[in-house]
């Protein structure tokens, strides 16, 4: 697992776009649980940034409204779309991402 950004820099209910590694990840504090996902929707490459969070669980696309797990990255609407989701390990004050 690799740092990815400190927890004071994603607040509850805040989203952060980091790049890790040369990826651009997108982390999600959502009820106190810290996400990571690609910042790009599947279906047009929309931010993920720029998206609404939803039942502490999902995201929604901003450009089409298409919902995501947080967890597994199925989408709700079109099965055929996952967004790629990397395990998240909170040690301290640190945020660790798994990108394997």
């Amino acid at each position: 697992m690799v740092f990815a950004a400190k927890v004071s820099e994603v607040p509850l209910w805040e989203k952060k776009v980091v790049t890790v590694e040369g990826r651009e990840i997108l982390l999600v504090n959502a009820k106190g649980t810290i996400y990571a996902c690609d910042n790009e929707c599947p279906h047009q490459w929309a931010p993920m940034a720029g998206g609404l969070v939803k039942d502490g669980e999902r995201i929604s696309c901003p450009r089409h409204g298409y919902h995501f797990n947080l967890k597994t990255g199925a989408c709700t609407e079109y099965p055929e779309y996952t967004l790629k989701i990397y395990p998240t390990k909170v040690e301290g004050e640190d945020i660790l991402v798994e990108l394997g």
